[in-house]
């Protein structure tokens, strides 16, 4: 037999969806749709709303308004055994009684299945996983990283139409978490099934996700597959969230075939606009590290060193700019605290953003 999906039920569809805790709108309304096999990142800072949508995705949660639907069926009124999804969580949730193999089996036995089926599958999960020479064992001899592939294998073995993922990878360390990425993409697309996968590490979400969903108080801010909100990210907080730490608030000079140019802290800079600007008006100039270098020239930002680091191949430093605006840039070398520099980033890796601040 061959791990896989149930048949295709089709999309799973979120509409007007809240959840509300007291007086706080954790969900303030929600549209989404996940095509069928489609792996989907929720992302977004913590308190953003993306576990609760997870949870009432899972029936773990109830809905204050709005429906959940899958292939067309309403399923925010079914218990969470019932909706047939696999969970796999931070904490890993392991029987520690339980060997490898009894904790994979659990889901199938309380479905009541054969025990010549229940092993088929049980050793196929475990294959998936890679884990087949460590059945035997309890979770506690096992590393992280084998635990929560015990935790994927026990959500998988029921071939589950959506498997939903909490933060599956935050408890690991960095060599495991980039390990673990590579796997859980692996085997989404080895089963086949769809998968809604919440993190606050914009680096997971980009590598694994077919489209990421960031959300920021309750509210989805953008949708789009990984490229298109790395590179052309809708709003403010949106980039920011991407890695676009400078912020620089400034006054519109021009606007001219799809770009601005943007006085800031006694420095002209010109990026490709995101939002609509008019010339007189408030805009942001945002701009990642990685691209705003020394500039020889002189002819840019200038600023005050604070500190700088080394990150491997390059220097990274912070600085303060003319009106106390803080600056984070690469450099090829380690500058003194204190010593006076000039900052600038190519046009074509600057953003132009509206003047209101999210």
């Amino acid at each position: 037999m061959t791990l896989h999906a149930k048949p295709d039920l089709g999309a799973l569809e979120l509409r007007g969806v809240k959840r509300f805790f007291g007086n706080h709108a954790a969900l303030a309304g929600i549209d989404l749709t996940v095509a069928a096999g489609e792996f989907v990142a929720l992302l977004g800072p913590s308190g953003c709303g993306k576990s609760t949508a997870l949870n009432c995705i899972a029936g773990l949660l109830p809905l204050s308004a709005g429906s959940i639907h899958l292939g067309g069926h309403r399923i925010d009124g079914l218990e969470p055994e019932e909706r047939g999804f696999g969970m796999v969580f931070q904490s890993y949730a392991l029987f520690p009684h339980l060997n490898v193999r009894r904790n994979v089996a659990f889901g199938l036995a309380m479905r009541r299945l054969g025990r010549r089926e229940i092993d088929a599958r049980v050793d196929e999960a475990l294959g998936l996983v890679r884990l087949r020479d460590h059945a035997e064992k309890l979770p506690g001899q096992l590393s992280g990283g084998q635990q929560q592939r015990v935790a994927i294998a026990r959500a998988v073995v029921i071939e589950p139409a959506v498997v939903l993922m909490d933060e599956p990878l935050s408890n690991l360390d960095a060599a495991l978490r980039l390990e673990m990425r590579a796997e859980i993409r692996r085997i989404h697309e080895a089963i086949g099934c769809t998968t809604v996968y919440v993190t606050h590490d914009q680096d997971e979400a980009l590598s694994m996700a077919d489209r990421v969903v960031v959300m920021r108080d309750g509210l989805i801010r953008q949708v789009g597959t990984p490229e298109e909100l790395y590179e052309r990210p809708a709003h403010l907080d949106v980039a920011d969230f991407m890695g676009f730490r400078n912020r620089l608030r400034g006054r519109v000079v021009r606007v001219f075939d799809g770009r601005a140019e943007v006085e800031v802290a006694g420095a002209r800079l010109s990026g490709a606009l995101r939002q609509d600007v008019s010339p007189g008006g408030a805009a942001f100039v945002a701009i990642r590290p990685e691209d705003l270098q020394i500039d020889i020239r002189g002819a840019a930002l200038a600023a005050r060193v604070k500190a700088t680091e080394y990150r491997g191949r390059a220097f990274f430093g912070s600085a303060v700019a003319a009106d106390g605006t803080e600056l984070f840039f690469r450099s090829d070398r380690p500058l003194p605290s204190g010593e006076e520099i000039q900052l600038a980033a190519e046009p074509s890796r600057t953003l132009i953003f509206g003047g209101t601040a999210p």
